[in-house]
């Protein structure tokens, strides 16, 4: 706190301080009651302190709806119910939190999409699942292996093309849309390669 010291009010510091001490008494990997009772008291001082920041104009002055600081409050009860946190981060939580709610979000229509969200999580689980055993089994493993990028097919004035089709040629089809289309939304076919000019295509 030295390194600030003179810089800011001293109930900055004195907030900043009994922060540190319920962080660091947080993280102890054994707990008793004086050790509950020194963390209670390092809280009250923190909530006390930190008026400040409303007093200088830093946090809105109806009060601080900060997540983390409210959890804070229920840290006590959460040791006496589950022993001590030894260190876990709430971080941990939000980034499962993004790989199984936000991104099957993204992939999902927006329309009940509780369902196909659990869907994709029990489908990524499965693929996780089958990767790790194929790399058990030393099915993945592909030193000598490259991709082989894909040749486009040349294209004839004839319109019946028929004839022998090169070795390395590419087959290409078009899909649609397997549903009708909503009001109002088009859905193209996919192309194949033979529409796209060779300096699209990746190098």
């Amino acid at each position: 706190m030295s390194a600030i010291e003179g810089f800011v009010p001293r109930e900055v510091i004195r907030c900043f301080h009994a922060y540190l001490d319920f962080c660091y008494i947080a993280r102890m990997s054994v707990f008793t009651r004086p050790t509950l009772n020194r963390l209670d008291e390092a809280l009250e001082r923190f909530h006390t302190y930190r008026v400040v920041f409303q007093q200088l104009g830093v946090r809105d002055p109806s009060g601080f709806s900060l997540p983390r600081q409210h959890a804070m409050v229920h840290y006590r009860q959460h040791i006496e119910n589950f022993g001590a946190p030894n260190g876990l981060c709430s971080s941990i939580t939000e980034s499962k939190h993004i790989a199984a709610v936000k991104r099957p979000w993204r992939r999902s229509s927006r329309y009940n999409a509780i369902g196909q969200i659990m869907l994709i999580n029990q489908r990524m689980e499965k693929l996780t699942a089958a990767r790790a055993r194929f790399v058990s089994q030393g099915m993945l493993e592909f030193s000598t292996w490259q991709p082989r990028l894909p040749r486009l097919v040349p294209s004839d004035d004839d319109e019946d093309q028929s004839g022998a089709a090169h070795e390395d040629a590419i087959h290409n089809e078009v899909f649609l849309a397997q549903t009708h289309g909503m009001s109002g939304t088009t859905f193209f076919p996919t192309l194949p390669n033979c529409f796209y000019n060779s300096s699209e295509l990746p190098a």
